[in-house]
């Protein structure tokens, strides 16, 4: 039964097995062109919408895959974690992710990429978010109440925030990401580099 249980690779067998999924995660999004802090920027001013378009893919193959074991019988409902869901502190942490997002160019991940590939910006963007999560550590106890009492809606899946059975919502998720593609091409012609035109 997933999820696998890796209780018999022992911790060293663990850790060598998250640092090679790593790598490899880390590798494709070096592929996607997700390293590159001006490619990661041109999303906001809807010139270049890879980062939409890789990273709905991520979420529609996921869901699909997720979705079709759960049918087979080979995950049980609920067997997976899912973070408890807090409405407003995760409104207020999207918006400041946001604008360093568009700020710096990059996400976390992201720019933990461009550090492995010796990007200058990228190891700036490191070096201020370690400092940032340092400064949350040390101030927590400020945003505390706020975390815990604002909002918690506790484990809630889309499913069960809108009332409707599983198949329904992956359904209209694919829909809707088929209409994001279909608006992120639009964009892209609309805002994107013009091809210059033979002389």
């Amino acid at each position: 039964m997933f999820p696998l249980n890796l209780d018999g690779l022992g911790h060293a067998g663990v850790n060598a097995l998250y640092v090679v999924t790593g790598f490899f995660f880390g590798f494709m999004l070096e592929q996607a062109g997700f390293g590159n802090s001006r490619k990661l920027a041109s999303q906001f001013y809807l010139s270049d919408m890879r980062v939409l378009k890789v990273m709905f893919t991520a979420i529609i193959t996921a869901m699909l895959l997720l979705f079709g074991l759960e049918v087979l019988g080979l995950v049980r409902p609920g067997a997976l974690y899912i973070n408890p869901t807090h409405l407003w502190p995760g409104i207020v942490g999207g918006l400041i992710f946001g604008v360093g997002f568009v700020i710096g160019g990059y996400c976390p991940g992201t720019s933990l990429v461009s550090m492995a590939t010796l990007k200058l910006d990228g190891a700036f963007f490191v070096l201020g978010l370690s400092a940032g999560m340092v400064v949350f550590g040390e101030t927590l106890g400020w945003f505390q109440a706020f975390f815990d009492a604002s909002g918690a809606m506790g484990e809630v899946t889309l499913p069960q925030a809108l009332g409707l059975p599983a198949g329904v919502v992956v359904l209209l998720v694919v829909l809707m990401a088929v209409g994001m593609f279909f608006v992120a091409e639009r964009l892209e012609a609309r805002f994107g580099p013009r091809e210059k035109e033979p002389c």
